[in-house]
């Protein structure tokens, strides 16, 4: 597999872990000193860790979710990589007062390491570009 397909198998397998809250499938995404960053709220977290609790606090709570990654862009710079993708992410919490769905819209911007075990997030930083629903959907970590 080429190194961009590498790391476009990467943005698939995240998306994939959130909505499945594979915990263990999200981890071998990430460095263990990842930076993420998610403004508002959420802001700057450090460590994978720290980035998993937000996840699992995020998640957990909700009825289901989906996390839909598409117009993919990498610049592989060695053993380094940046990364690109747009993402919408539906959140549904089924006894939320106002309805049960929110849904965000943005972009992930990352840094990419190559690593023994393969490609790895060393750094993401989320813009959202839009939001659209109920936000008392995710109440809990807003």
């Amino acid at each position: 597999m080429s190194d961009r397909d590498e790391i476009f198998d990467v943005a698939v397998r995240y998306a994939t872990a959130l909505d499945t809250r594979d915990w263990d499938l999200l981890r071998t995404c990430f460095l263990p000193d990842v930076v993420g960053r998610y403004g508002g709220d959420l802001g700057e977290v450090h460590g994978y860790e720290a980035l998993e609790e937000i996840c699992k606090r995020t998640l957990d709570p909700l009825d289901g979710s989906q996390h839909i990654v598409s117009n993919l862009a990498v610049q592989i710079r060695g053993d380094e990589a940046g990364f690109s993708c747009y993402l919408q992410s539906q959140h549904v919490l089924n006894d939320a007062e106002g309805g049960p769905l929110f849904t965000l819209a943005g972009r992930y911007t990352d840094l990419f390491r190559r690593t023994d075990e393969g490609w790895k997030i060393a750094e993401r930083e989320l813009e959202t570009m839009w939001v659209d629903g109920n936000p008392a959907v995710l109440a809990h970590v807003l």
